[in-house]
This record gives C-alpha cells, sequence and structure tokens, in this order.
C-alpha cells in the first residue's frame, strides 16, 4: 500500500511517496541532516526509521544500517512484516522487504538513491521512480514529484492511491521542505500543487530561520 523514493543529492536528502492509505509521509518519512535518509513502510513501524538513521549517524553505511536494524533481536518477531529503504552519505541505497510484504512487492537501487513498494500493480514500479528521477530537471523536490507522477502513471499501487507526502533535508537542523497531503482522491497532483506554491519561499523562510532580520516579509497581516 505504499511506494516512495529515497535519494541523496549532494549534501541534500530527500523522500517522497504516496499510499492508498492517510497520511503516508507522518509515517514513513525519516531523515536527518547530514547522515541519511530512511523510509519504514508496509505493516509500518515508525522506530524503525529513527533506527536506521541512529546506525547512519554511527559509520554512514546504508546497507549495515540495514542489516543491523533487520537483524536485531528486538525486531526479530516482526521484521517480516516491513520494508525498508535507506541512504546514507555515500554509496548507494539499500532495501529490504520481509517475506510477510503485502501483495506485489520490489525495490531497486542506485548510486545514492532506493525505490520500493508494496501493493504495486507490478514489479517494475521502483525501476520507474529511479528512472523518472533521474530524467528530471529542476530543483530536487520538483525531481521528487516528477518520479512520484511517473510511477502512477506507469500504475502505481493495485488500487487508488489517497495521500502523498515530500520531504527534503539540507544544511540546517530541520526538514526545508515538508508537504503532505493526507487524504484526496488525486493526492500527487495535489502536492504538485502544494510544491508550486512553495519552492519560490523556501530559501526565504530559511532565511527566517538563520537571520531574521533580513528575511523577507510576505506582506501577511501582523508580519514586517
Amino acid at each position: 500500500m505504499t511506494f516512495s523514493l529515497v535519494v541523496r543529492d549532494g549534501e541534500r536528502f530527500g523522500i517522497v511517496a504516496s499510499s492508498s492509505s492517510p497520511a503516508v509521509a507522518a509515517r514513513v518519512a525519516h531523515l536527518r541532516p547530514g547522515v541519511g535518509a530512511a523510509a519504514s513502510q508496509n505493516v509500518t513501524d515508525p522506530t524503525l526509521g529513527t533506527s536506521l538513521l541512529e546506525e547512519l549517524a554511527d559509520h554512514g553505511d546504508a546497507e549495515r544500517a540495514l542489516a543491523a536494524v533487520t537483524g536485531a533481536a528486538r525486531n526479530a518477531k516482526s521484521i517480516a512484516y516491513r520494508q525498508l529503504t535507506v541512504v546514507g552519505r555515500s554509496g548507494p541505497g539499500s532495501a529490504y522487504s520481509g517475506s510477510h510484504t503485502l501483495g506485489t512487492y520490489a525495490s531497486a537501487t542506485a548510486e545514492g538513491a532506493v525505490a520500493a513498494g508494496n501493493m504495486l500493480c507490478g514489479e517494475h514500479i521502483p525501476g520507474v521512480l529511479l528512472d523518472a528521477y533521474s530524467a528530471a530537471p529542476g530543483e530536487l523536490e520538483e525531481r521528487l514529484v516528477s518520479a512520484l507522477k511517473a510511477a502512477v502513471a506507469a500504475g502505481g499501487e493495485e488500487g487508488p492511491v489517497h495521500s502523498a507526502g515530500l520531504a527534503v533535508v539540507a544544511d540546517v537542523d530541520w526538514r526545508v521542505t515538508d508537504l503532505r497531503v493526507d487524504w484526496a482522491d488525486d493526492p500527487v497532483d495535489r502536492l504538485a500543487e502544494l510544491l508550486a506554491v512553495w519552492l519560490p519561499q523556501r530559501d526565504d523562510y530559511v532565511r527566517r530561520g538563520l537571520d531574521p532580520a533580513s528575511a523577507p516579509s510576505y506582506g501577511v497581516p501582523g508580519d514586517r
């Protein structure tokens, strides 16, 4: 019931995901500036995303982080129900799909990227995500949304999707982009619309956090 793409772009990390269930990004997306990004999906346990980032913070190796989390004794009874992906500061992404992953599932990896999904219309969807991301122009966020659109156009999940989300971290200690459509009939199109509003203002909001005296006003009542 979820397909996602996790990437590294220079010093930035990003995740995009869509699902037939509500609020997918709230449960699936995990990122830490300067460390990496991970997705925890299928029968979702969000703590596994946190664990993957903790492992990456120690050594930076995505494959090693995934092996540590999937092999941990505390996860032994439930790990077969999980689908995990992770990207670190260097090297390719890494993926795990437990034996109880739902429906048709698949994953695909590349240098600095990994895509995975379950309840898919076909095993080709992760490859579509990677290929469309690599071919898309524009900002990281735009390329991630382009990949999500391509996956939907290629069939996406077995049924209709209802939520979508996008998150990016860069060189500050918060998500410079964090957009979600938690329930809609056309969540990926709605996400693209949100991005068109957000992206021209993204860097100004970073400036507001770092140096409010130099940040621009947007003419909101009460704003300077």
